[in-house]
């Protein structure tokens, strides 16, 4: 399948050695979608293009949350005063190799990418009253050390595991390098608690590296409220139930819960958040 047949309705003009930040929108807490959306809207990012789905993902059925059919899609993002290509995508169920070269192709005739980011979370046991870490495994040393100067931490191993194939993310920096592009994948942390989609902290933490790193210039005071705001609703709620609050002092202190526990502890906060929203 040629290159004119796997991109669609591309937009006219180009960037210059711009960056990309790829998002999957199967991710813990929905960290990577939820960050490249706040992104796109804070620097007004439009739509560019997307990849055909055709060969890519199963077409014949569809998701449904919400009651609203859920539709496999990956499309590109621009913001041209900020030189940042962002990609939001459901991960392709087939042709993987194909399909992360055409997001190179894509990336490399239109934007000129000179460094790519992945986004992304895992699930943690920790508090969310823990100090939030960002993770990165980098394609080459100048990119790890790059950004180990902004308080990213590179020193961790990982593996796949035996019998299993690479992770999505890994497999797109293999891509990359082999193209000559760097690249790093990144993770926060999210406490299980929060894996739902409502951690504006681990959101706060990964687009606030992006914004200092790639200099976007983004006012953060909108999210740093909702953080704020999230917060104090938790600190209620744990002082109207003390076995939350016991519950969420023993992760404080780093200590282990019973399968029952955390499952109280999970169903009593996403109930309040579900609450919230």
């Amino acid at each position: 399948m040629s290159e004119a047949e796997l991109i669609k309705t591309p937009a006219r003009g180009e960037l210059r050695s711009s960056s990309l930040v790829v998002a999957w929108s199967e991710d813990a807490g929905k960290l990577g979608p939820k960050v490249v959306a706040y992104l796109n809207r804070k620097l007004g990012g439009q739509e560019m293009a997307e990849i055909d789905p055709v060969g890519f993902f199963p077409l014949d059925g569809v998701s449904v949350e919400a009651d609203v059919a859920q539709f496999p899609e990956s499309k590109f993002y621009w913001s041209r005063e900020r030189n940042l290509m962002v990609l939001r995508s459901n991960p392709p169920r087939a042709e993987w190799y194909q399909f992360l070269n055409s997001v190179i192709d894509m990336a490399e005739r239109f934007c000129r990418v000179q460094v790519l980011y992945t986004i992304g979370g895992m699930v943690s046991l920790s508090a969310h009253t823990t100090p939030r870490l960002l993770l990165a495994v980098a394609s080459s040393p100048e990119l790890k050390e790059a950004l180990r100067q902004y308080g990213v931490t590179t020193d961790w191993d990982f593996e796949t595991p035996p019998g299993q194939r690479p992770t999505l993310s890994s497999f797109l920096l293999w891509v990359a390098k082999r193209r000559n592009i760097p690249g790093a994948n990144l993770w926060v942390p999210v406490p299980f608690y929060l894996a739902g989609g409502n951690d504006p902290l681990a959101w706060r933490k990964a687009a606030g590296f992006l914004d200092a790193h790639l200099r976007l210039g983004i006012d953060f005071q909108d999210l740093d409220k909702e953080v704020a705001q999230q917060n104090r609703e938790i600190a209620e709620y744990r002082g109207r139930f003390p076995e939350i609050d016991s519950y969420m002092n023993r992760l404080e202190s780093n200590l282990s819960l019973s399968a029952d526990e955390s499952e109280k502890l999970l169903q009593g906060i996403e109930e309040l958040l579900r609450k919230r929203h």
